[in-house]
């Protein structure tokens, strides 16, 4: 907690971490949720809503055995806001008695449930008689030791059979908040140096990037205002580069981010290259943040709301010699830094959205210039939206050739730390990154 949280009572910041896991199981996002909290009680709200949402399959496996029949939403987000964090004694945030307590009192002040305090008590109080049984009861159930939805977890062992575990393993961490530096106004060891003189502890992380030994505030990271740096994980942090090898020294490169929200890809690529970058966003609210990204930086492109999937409206009809295709996902490589997506997601969202990104593909690609390059990418580890997409798209268009790629960058952290210059051996996120080079008629 931070020092305001603890003039709040307990019992109102687990009040609200329950309306946040009752408004994700209607299918709200875990910020949009997190946003109507009220401000004073959010930061706290969120760091014990994220650990709920990643013990949440442990949560309900133990609610099943302390109640026979399913309660009420509102009754049930609470027993399991409860249950999360009082399971596991090594990591609760508070005293098993002292939650119970507090989760009792928060059904007392919430109108719709005050008539189960009651019932909450007696399901809280037999769960701290009956611990160990209970946790070895669902040491049994998939979904209670991962954490994830069994159609997740078998979806893993399918296309990752040698990995799957250490994934979800990742994936129930939290993730570090990671800096890129921004190379056209210093050097990542003279931001580190800077770091260090503030008494912040941070540690190389891949080309550009630097790690955090704990987050910090972003008006709190020097430099940050200055546009010397920027929050971005350190798998993202390879688009940029991976597109702009071999073609940065080309007079007039033009170059398209064709789903650019909320604009690190493109503020780094326009670090990284002169050149014309246009930057495309269907969402009006999510085009503005591109907007503040660059002036923030110093940066300049030409920033469209649009959709990448209708040239017609916004395409000009010259070539680009090389696109960002940042494609919609599942986002199933950044769990661990959106611990709601795994509970939000179903499995039919695959193809669905496997289907938006093959048609963005095909509708793209004619508009990139001969000996240009599309990367292709997506913060996702399944192989739909990855391998399987792009092999689908080489059988079916002879002039795209696959240039070496990182491919599915796997979520990954590092228990301890040091210089580390190679982004696959360090800490990040889970991506897929695909370079396709248009070969000539």
């Amino acid at each position: 907690m931070n020092e305001g949280d603890s003039k709040i009572p307990l019992w109102r910041q687990l009040q609200a971490v329950a309306g946040v896991l009752a408004a994700v199981r209607q299918g709200a996002s875990g910020t949009a949720a997190l946003e109507a909290v009220p401000s004073s009680l959010r930061p706290g709200v969120q760091a014990l809503v994220y650990q709920v949402l990643r013990s949440l399959g442990r949560a309900e496996a133990l609610r099943r055995l302390l109640a026979s029949r399913k309660p009420p939403a509102a009754v049930d987000a609470l027993l399991c806001t409860a249950l999360a964090l009082v399971w596991d004694e090594a990591v609760a945030p508070y005293e098993g008695f002292t939650l119970v307590n507090q989760a009792v009192e928060a059904a007392k002040h919430t109108a719709a449930i005050r008539a189960q305090a009651g019932f909450v008590n007696g399901c809280l109080r037999r769960f701290l008689r009956e611990r160990a049984a209970l946790v070895a009861h669902t040491q049994t159930d998939p979904v209670a030791c991962w954490n994830h939805p069994a159609w997740w977890i078998e979806r893993l062992r399918q296309d990752h059979p040698e990995q799957w575990q250490a994934i979800l393993q990742a994936n129930n961490r939290q993730a570090p908040m990671t800096l890129r530096v921004n190379v056209r106004k210093t050097t990542v060891d003279s931001c580190l140096t800077r770091l260090r003189g503030a008494g912040i502890e941070a540690w190389r992380n891949g080309e550009f990037g630097v790690t955090l030994a704990s987050p910090l505030p972003v008006q709190a990271i020097p430099g940050f205002a200055e546009g010397l740096v920027s929050v971005q994980d350190a798998a993202a942090q390879q688009a940029a580069p991976l597109l702009l090898q071999g073609l940065s020294g080309r007079a007039g490169l033009r170059v398209l981010d064709a789903c650019a929200a909320p604009g690190g890809k493109t503020a780094h690529l326009l670090e990284l290259a002169d050149g014309e970058v246009s930057a495309l966003e269907i969402d009006p609210v999510r085009a503005e943040r591109i907007g503040q990204t660059l002036q923030r930086l110093g940066l300049q492109a030409r920033v469209q709301v649009a959709d990448a999937g209708q040239p017609a409206a916004w395409w000009d009809g010259q070539p680009f010699d090389a696109i960002l295709l940042d494609a919609p996902c599942t986002a199933s490589g950044i769990v661990r830094r959106h611990p709601d997506v795994r509970w939000l997601r179903r499995e039919s969202d695959i193809g669905q959205l496997a289907a938006t990104q093959a048609r963005l593909l095909t509708t793209l690609w004619p508009l990139l210039k001969p000996g240009g390059r599309l990367l292709y990418c997506t913060c996702s580890v399944f192989k739909a939206e990855g391998d399987q997409q792009i092999q689908t798209f080489l059988a079916h268009n002879t002039q795209a050739r696959l240039l070496p790629s990182p491919g599915h960058l796997l979520p990954h952290f590092t228990v301890g730390h040091g210089d580390v210059l190679d982004n696959q051996d360090s800490d990040h996120d889970g991506f897929y990154y695909a370079l396709l080079e248009k070969r000539a008629a």
